[in-house]
C-alpha cells in the first residue's frame, strides 16, 4: 500500500477495463483545464506520478496490469488515456458549467444543421431548447456536442418534426463581388462553378438547410445584397 499525504483537496481520474479499475490523483482546477482543453499538458495537473487500484486507499495497480491495459508502463502515457477515455470526479458548478456550455453548442448545431420536414425551414434554437427540456434529454458533460447530435436528434424527433436536409442554392454575382466571395461559396459547398466572359460567377451551392439564413446573411455583406439566388429544389 502507497502511503499518502495531502490528498483531502485532490480528485480522481479514472479508467476502467477488463473489470480492472486504474486511478490518478488529480488537482481539481487544474485537472478540469486539462480535461476540457484549456491546458495542454500534465504539468501540475496530476499530485503524484503514480496508477492506483483505488487511490484513495493507496493501493497500486501492479506493472503488469497497466502494461496489459494501456500497452506501456510509462505514467505520462497512461494518465493520457486515463484522461481521454476515462471519467474525472469535478465539482457540482463545474459539471453545471460544462453541461450548459454542451447544451448550447448542441442547440447552435441541431438550428444550423437541421429543418423541420414540413416546411423546410430551419428551427428556432428557442424550440430546440424547449424540446430539449420535454424529452427530457441526458447531455454528456465530456462528449462533444458532435458526437451527441445524432442520438439527441433521434430523442427530440418525437416532440417536433425534425429531419437533416441539404439546401441547394444557385448564385449569380458580376466579377465585381465574385473574388472576394470565392472562398466563402468554397465553404459553403461549391459546385458547378462557371465563369463568365464578363467575369461573372455562377455556381450551386449546397449545404445543411438549417445554415440559409447564415449564408444569406454572409453572402449579402459580402456583396452588397447584389448577389442573385434561387433555392433549388
Amino acid at each position: 500500500m502507497f502511503v499518502l499525504s495531502g490528498i483531502e483537496n485532490t480528485i480522481i481520474a479514472r479508467f476502467e477495463k477488463a473489470g480492472e479499475k486504474f486511478e490518478v490523483l488529480v488537482d481539481p482546477k487544474t485537472g478540469y483545464e486539462y480535461k476540457t482543453g484549456v491546458r495542454k499538458t500534465l504539468e501540475n495537473v496530476v499530485v503524484v506520478d503514480e496508477v492506483f487500484s483505488d487511490a484513495r486507499k493507496g493501493e497500486r495497480a501492479s506493472a503488469a496490469a497497466v502494461k496489459k491495459a494501456f500497452g506501456t508502463n510509462d505514467f505520462n502515457e497512461v494518465a493520457k488515456k486515463i484522461f481521454a477515455d476515462g471519467e474525472l470526479q469535478i465539482t457540482t458548478d463545474q459539471r453545471r458549467k460544462l453541461v450548459e456550455e454542451k447544451r448550447a453548442r448542441i442547440v447552435a448545431l441541431i438550428a444550423r444543421t437541421a429543418v423541420d420536414p414540413r416546411t423546410h425551414a430551419p428551427h428556432p434554437p428557442q424550440r430546440i431548447e424547449k424540446a430539449l427540456e420535454e424529452a427530457r434529454v441526458h447531455i454528456d458533460a465530456f462528449k462533444s456536442a458532435e458526437e451527441q447530435v445524432p442520438k439527441i436528434m433521434d430523442e427530440i424527433r418525437e416532440i417536433i418534426p425534425i429531419s437533416v436536409e441539404n439546401a441547394r442554392i444557385a448564385v449569380k454575382m458580376s466579377a465585381e463581388h465574385a473574388a472576394r466571395a470565392y472562398g466563402f461559396l468554397k465553404e459553403y459547398g461549391m459546385q458547378r462553378e462557371e465563369w463568365g466572359n464578363d467575369g461573372s460567377l455562377m455556381c450551386v451551392c449546397e449545404f445543411p438547410a438549417g445554415m440559409q439564413g447564415d449564408f444569406s446573411e454572409k453572402l449579402n455583406k459580402l456583396t452588397s445584397g447584389q448577389a442573385q439566388t434561387k433555392l433549388l429544389r
